[in-house]
């Protein structure tokens, strides 16, 4: 006859059986659960993802200035430079302050860098624009983005912007290709390179000043006017 089986140290005791009307409302309780996690995930897909850091401010720099001298300017917009960087660009200031990294080889002023910082979707991405002294783009640079990395364009698209000035065919209706996949990747990217142009303008090109009205008098008879 075979013995009873002892009681071990980790041996909780029987398993507890459910009945049908608690086994039917454990499963209401996970499909709620999974059905509220989903819905938090499809908010915002990219909230959970770690930023892509391609390059850092220094190491950008390096790569567009190599063996110069870099100073960087710091310039506090005024309400009236903001609002030519508005007129030229069709896109506000992101900030009242601006930093211009000037590059200068030889005591030649080879370019000038800007970062700007904006939301493609909704986490951002960090781009450098470079400009060169005649007021043309060029280069522009990925230095971080947080949104899935499949909505990055390739190199060929950026390489779009190069020789660019400020003008109404910088855009996606003209001079710039759109990308299929990171439409708001595009957009996001054109509206820091218009920005940062008109930024450059705005620094460097005195408001334009209007010709004094001139009014034409006419001779009284016999006096002078």
């Amino acid at each position: 006859m075979p013995s009873k089986a002892k009681n071990l140290p980790w041996d909780l005791g029987p398993t507890p059986r459910w009945s049908l009307g608690q086994q039917i409302w454990a499963l209401r309780r996970l499909v709620i659960s999974l059905a509220a996690l989903g819905f938090i995930l499809s908010l915002s897909p990219s909230a959970f993802a770690e930023e892509n850091t391609f390059l850092t401010k220094d190491e950008a720099l390096k790569l567009a200035f190599e063996d110069c001298e870099i100073k960087r300017t710091v310039v506090p917009l005024t309400d009236a430079m903001s609002k030519r960087v508005e007129k030229l660009s069709g896109y506000p200031p992101a900030t009242r302050t601006t930093y211009a990294y000037r590059a200068f080889k030889k005591g030649t002023l080879v370019g000038t860098a800007y970062f700007d910082v904006n939301r493609v979707r909704t986490m951002r991405q960090v781009l450098m624009v470079v400009v060169g002294p005649e007021c043309k783009i060029k280069r522009v640079e990925l230095l971080a983005f947080a949104e899935p990395r499949e909505y990055i364009p390739n190199l060929r698209w950026y390489g779009q912007f190069l020789g660019k000035t400020l003008n109404d065919a910088l855009s996606l209706k003209h001079d710039i290709k759109g990308v299929t996949g990171a439409t708001l990747t595009a957009r996001a990217t054109l509206q820091s390179v218009r920005r940062m142009l008109a930024t450059h303008l705005v620094l460097t090109t005195p408001p334009a000043r209007k010709n004094p009205t001139e009014t034409k008098l006419k001779a009284k008879p016999g006096g002078t006017s």
